[in-house]
């Protein structure tokens, strides 16, 4: 008897242990976790997580899970989009982009949330971590061409990967976990529209709330609550709906040989993921031949066609919020060019309104490849050509950025991200302590750990 794929995709998550994880897994499980702590702490003073918080704190309910920094006990259902949304409120988290991108911690806190519901150790939150990114990465090579290129937004394929990560350390049994799949996956579906022309709030939520719905749906499974078994490949199901070709393969093939976690990459910059190459050609460029702005006739990018239609569409030219902000090309390089650097801080309101942006953002332009469409997304090629206004051209050619699995973040760079995260709300001590502690997490139980990360 074939088995449907959401049940091959419980029985291989409800098998799994910690101790078949090999040591480099668990490794970058806690490397990813300690990104993500970091970029929770740097998201603190944001609007968009302040109104959430703020939402949940006057809604009350029973104290289950901590809220990341903060210190708020509320139930583990919200506490899940909250620090979901600290996660991914700066897109300074990790990036993975196959046919499809995706940012696999924000499914970390529904981990912790869940973990701590239950009174877990961490050893299980790992383990639930793990199968995160496992699933999480997978299903971004499902479809070919990828959702986003069919116009939907990634938290589309979130919905199905979050009631795994809940439903391990609920202990669902194999059936409620398939419910819990089968619930998620009818009613999560995420249209593009989110990271398309003015960005919003909703550009960084959408994935969390996706996150917090599949949470729900693995409670209602434990409470008996059953969904449709085959929502990937059923009548009307995902496969159905959304069009053809799927790589089945890619999504269920091979489970356990090669754990996917050790293929995602880190963010060296706070931005958009397509961004990163061009940024990194850029400032290599000006710090190179020490180009002035002032020096500067054009700026011409090579990229993907894809990157020209998000990353320079009109809207870009004329940010008016950080949302919209690190998702235009043009903005983060002209801030490249004039600061020499892209931190958290490219995206405060006066590096925004800085009447020294417009001389450079308009001279800069994209233009599509077809030879680097094709080596996209293997490689993410990128070439920058400044051509001053003597009439000399200079140029860089990069095809991956810092923070890909190809040229990985050190540990320094690690420590240097999150504690420049984190400066505002812990002392230096604080964030050794922190560090220890994520790096000895299988020594912890959840709720000892979540109460160590009040700020």
């Amino acid at each position: 008897m074939n088995l449907g794929i959401s049940r091959q995709i419980a029985r291989f998550a409800l098998s799994l242990k910690y101790d078949d994880l090999p040591l480099e897994v668990v490794h970058g499980a806690k490397r990813y976790l300690y990104d993500s702590i970091g970029c929770a702490f740097g998201s603190m003073h944001t609007k968009d997580v302040n109104i959430i918080r703020n939402i949940y704190k006057e809604t009350g309910g029973k104290a289950e899970a901590t809220v990341i920094g903060f210190g708020d006990k509320i139930p583990a259902v919200n506490a899940t989009l909250v620090n979901s949304l600290m996660v991914s409120a700066l897109d300074f988290n990790d990036i993975y982009w196959k046919e499809d991108p995706s940012h696999p911690s924000d499914l970390i806190p529904a981990a912790l949330a869940v973990g701590e519901l239950v009174q877990a150790s961490l050893k299980d939150v790992i383990v639930a971590i793990v199968l995160a990114y496992e699933f999480e990465q997978r299903i971004c090579e499902f479809a070919i061409p990828g959702v986003r290129e069919r116009k939907w937004h990634h938290a589309t394929l979130t919905q199905f990967v979050a009631p795994v990560v809940a439903g391990k350390l609920l202990k669902l049994t194999e059936d409620q976990l398939v419910n819990a799949i089968g619930i998620s996956g009818c009613h999560s579906h995420t249209i593009g529209c989110p990271t398309a022309g003015v960005l919003t709030m909703m550009k960084n939520t959408v994935d969390p709330l996706a996150v917090q719905a599949g949470v729900f749906a693995a409670v209602m499974a434990r409470a008996g609550y059953t969904g449709t078994e085959a929502v990937f490949e059923g009548k009307e199901g995902f496969m159905d709906v959304f069009g053809p070709d799927w790589d089945t393969d890619k999504l269920i093939g091979g489970l356990g040989e090669h754990y996917k976690i050790l293929d995602c990459g880190m963010k060296a910059f706070p931005t958009e993921a397509l961004t990163h190459t061009h940024i990194s050609a850029t400032l290599k460029v000006v710090i190179e031949n020490d180009i002035k702005p002032d020096d500067i006739e054009k700026v011409t990018v090579t990229t993907i066609a894809r990157a020209c239609d998000i990353l320079f569409d009109p809207h870009k030219y004329a940010p008016k919020s950080r949302e919209t902000a690190d998702h235009s090309l043009p903005y983060c390089l002209a801030r490249a060019i004039l600061d020499r650097e892209i931190t958290t801080r490219t995206f405060d309101e006066d590096k925004i309104k800085d009447p020294h942006l417009a001389g450079i953002i308009h001279k800069i332009k994209g233009e599509a490849s077809e030879e680097f469409e094709r080596m996209f997304p293997a490689r993410q090629p990128s070439r920058v050509t400044i051509t001053t206004k003597d009439g000399k051209s200079v140029s860089a050619y990069l095809e991956y950025p810092k923070g890909d699995p190809r040229e990985p973040m050190s540990q320094d760079d690690l420590d240097s991200k999150f504690n420049a995260l984190s400066s505002s709300v812990l002392s230096p001590e604080r964030q050794k302590a922190v560090k220890d502690m994520v790096f000895a997490a299988e020594t912890f139980a959840a709720a000892e750990f979540m109460e160590k990360l009040i700020a």
